[in-house]
This record gives C-alpha cells, structure tokens and sequence, in this order.
C-alpha cells in the first residue's frame, strides 16, 4: 500500500459517519438532543436581561460576510414582520392586551415584575406600520401607520385582496389594495380564537402556497396546566381555516406556544417554530421547530420531546402521550425562539432553503440563551447542519439587553429583516458589500 492510500485508509473512518467533525451540535440542538434530567425548586429560575436602549453609535453584530443596518428605527415594541407583494413591509406593533384577566399567584406577579424589567411591560400599541422604500442611508423612504385599534395583532397573512390579521382573540380580514399606504376599513371578523388570560397571546397566521388554507397558531394558557385544562380548550394547538367553505378545526395539537410558522420551499411542508415548558432546570426543555403534520400530537402538557413525562401534570393522560411524536431539531433550552422564516431568494445564497430563527431570549435560565439570530441549514428539505449565528451582540457585556429579537422576514430584495422589540429597530441584513441605500 502506498504513502497516500494507506493516508487516505486511516482517514476514511474520520469522513464518513455522517462527517462527524462537521456535525457537532451544541447542548440542547439539533435532530437528537440529549435531554438531561429534571431538576425542580420551589422558586423557579428568574434571570431576565434588564432592558437598556441601544448604546449610541452601537448595533448588532452580525455574522462575517454580512452588514447589518438599521431599516427603521424609534417603533414601538415592532413584534411581527410582514412583506407585500410589491415590497412593502408591514409591522406589528403590539405586545399584551391590557385588557385580558390577570393571572394570580405569586409566580405570576414575580414574573410580571421581571417582564417590565425586560422591556416587556409597555402597553400594547394596537397598530401596524408600513415601511416603503429606501433613503441614501439604508433606512426606509416612508414610515407610516398602515392600520390601528387593533387588539395586540401579530400574524398577518394576505390572500388574493384581502390581508388578514391575527389579534389575540379573534382573526379578521380587510380589503387591501396594492400600494395602498393605509387601511381604514372595519373589516370582518373570520373566526374568534381562544383568549382569556392570554399567557401566551400572540396568535400567527400564515396561507398555504395555493391561498385556500390559513393556519393559525394559538399558544397555551399556561407553563404545564397548572390551572387545569378548561381554560386550555383550542389552544396549545395549530389551526386549519378554509377559505371557500368558512370551516375551521385543530390541524395539530400538543404545541405549547407555536409562534413562526413557514412553508419549507423545497417540500412545501408547514414548519413551526416552537417555545417549550419552563422550570424544570436550565438545560430542559429545548425550544424547537418541526415539520407540523396533520392531527399530529406533540406532547404538551402530558410529555416533553416525545414520550418524556412531565410528572407535574396531573391528572396522567397515558394514551395521549402513546401518540406524542418528538420534534425534528432542537433550539436550544429556554431561548424562546420566535420568529421562523426560510430563506428562498438570491441576494445571501448560503442561506437557501435553510430556516433563520430569531431568538427573543430566555428568562428562565442561568446563564442566559438566545438572544440572537441563527440560521438553520436545510437539504432535501429537512435540517441538515448544526445552527449558525447570523446576528447577536443583543446582550451586552454587562449582561443588559439592548434588544430582544423576535419576528424574521426576507424582503423583496433577498435581503433578512429582523424585528427587534426592545431595541424598536428593524434591523436588515446584507452581503458585506451591498450598498444599502442603493438597495432595489
């Protein structure tokens, strides 16, 4: 044998299996997380990043390769992002509705003390913002109120002429017209969703690619239904709407608080970014994202991760939990991944077909997880590759936050746009080399 085959003989080991050098996932990501035990404590982790304002002259710091710029600046609290067909990008301003029940305990209040501390107190600004165009700086041409007297909307979906809205207790629609720079309309309310307490009240929706579905996503009512599951009916669950026959039911059911929802490009499969249970140690549960199949049951509250029993809940439910299917790639513990979107455009080729994710950050966790903007890559139309950071720099070194990411969208240009609701910034992300301004 020679010098070279006997090399290459020694070597074969190391390339094969899947390139594992290449495949290293950090703890708590990818297809196949190890899952460590559950650790309980009568006062539940409590670590959220005080909110600071962006220091001046300071951005995020992006990925190399890549430029990140502020398309628009001084919102408040933009949570969602959506872009119209002619370019146009709208944004949900809008956080918690001050009008929902409160949730009692002293859990609750410790927790709503440290979401002020967070930024996450402000009252919800009810309104969607047009964003059109660009200055010689990069920022947007027009910044003008779209739609407003809403009820803390999030998802935004247009089919054909009309762009529906998901608020928190119902989902309506109104008449759009191309270029139009307002929407001043009543509209019609399409279908009430569950509301009430709203422990998690931000309702997503997306179309199918052909238009005729709609899928809404409703989070739980609580962390494991610790207040019992009457006030659970309809939620922790994805919704299938119809549009020619006006019917609605539960596409899938067991997700806690399903927030990005996408359609894979290359599969044309429906993706859901999900936030998992609290409380049981820094390193459980990973947040995830997973393929979301028709009548499928991914375990909330009964089990975690598949057929991992919560033992919190009570009563058992020993046969639902036979039927809990585990998700395809794990996020990370407590990151409280948000905002989904695939990238299917040009502009950043090394992104195609993968999923970026933006991470609002956790609050549940020592040290902290999240907090910033990572890129999934996807082959054959399923994750193929361990997560790579796209933006961060949102923590401080001083542990501050200076903002907290949450929904992702890619504009008419290729290029990524991240709301960042704490910083009320719409950051954009390019080549290193693009002009900003310039930007067609």
């Amino acid at each position: 044998m020679t010098p070279r085959a006997r090399l290459a003989f020694l070597l074969l080991p190391l390339l094969g299996a899947g390139n594992a050098f290449a495949q290293q996932y950090p703890a708590g990501w990818g297809p196949n997380p190890t899952l460590p035990a559950p650790q309980r404590s009568l006062i539940p982790t409590i670590n959220i990043a005080k909110a600071d304002p962006w220091p001046q002259g300071t951005h995020p710091t992006p990925a190399a390769g890549l430029a990140a710029t502020a398309y628009a600046s001084g919102l408040d609290h933009p949570r969602w992002l959506y872009v119209l067909p002619n370019g146009d990008v709208l944004v949900a301003e809008s956080n918690k509705p001050g009008n929902a029940p409160k949730e009692k305990g002293i859990r609750a209040k410790v927790q709503g003390v440290a979401q002020k501390e967070a930024g996450a107190g402000v009252a919800s600004p009810d309104k969607i913002i047009l964003l059109r165009g660009f200055k010689p700086d990069g920022t947007a041409d027009t910044k003008v109120t779209f739609m407003e007297n809403l009820n803390a909307p999030f998802g935004m979906a247009l089919v054909g002429n009309d762009l529906y809205v998901a608020n928190a207790d119902a989902l309506w629609k109104f008449p759009y017209q191309t270029g139009a720079t307002s929407i001043a309309a009543q509209g019609t309310k399409v279908l009430d969703l569950p509301s009430g307490i709203n422990h998690h009240w931000t309702k997503n929706v997306v179309a199918s690619p052909d238009g005729k579905k709609l899928y809404i996503s409703v989070g739980s009512n609580s962390n494991v239904a610790e207040n019992g599951m009457d006030i659970e009916k309809g939620r922790a669950a994805i919704w299938e709407y119809d549009v020619a026959s006006d019917k609605s039911r539960i596409y899938a059911s067991g997700l806690r608080n399903a927030n990005g929802m996408a359609f894979q490009p290359q599969t044309k499969a429906l993706w859901a970014a999900v936030n998992e249970r609290d409380e049981l140690g820094n390193d459980l549960v990973p947040d995830y994202m997973t393929a979301v199949k028709d009548g499928a049951f991914y375990g909330w509250p009964y089990s975690y991760y598949g057929q991992h029993v919560d033992t919190r809940v009570k009563p058992q439910n020993p046969d639902l939990v036979a039927k809990a299917i585990p998700p395809d790639y794990a996020l990370g513990a407590h990151t409280a991944s948000l905002g989904l979107a695939f990238y299917d455009a040009d502009l950043l080729p090394q992104f195609k077909n993968g999923a970026l994710i933006g991470q609002h950050g956790s609050w549940n966790r020592k040290p902290y997880a999240g907090y910033k903007l990572v890129f999934v890559p996807f082959a054959n139309g399923k994750p193929s590759g361990p997560p790579q950071d796209v933006l961060t720099g949102f923590l401080g070194k001083d542990e501050h936050a200076y903002g907290r990411p949450v929904g992702v969208a890619v504009d008419k240009t290729g290029a990524i746009l991240l709301a960042d609701d704490v910083g009320n910034t719409i950051w954009r992300i390019t080549p290193a080399a693009t002009n900003q301004g310039a930007a067609k």
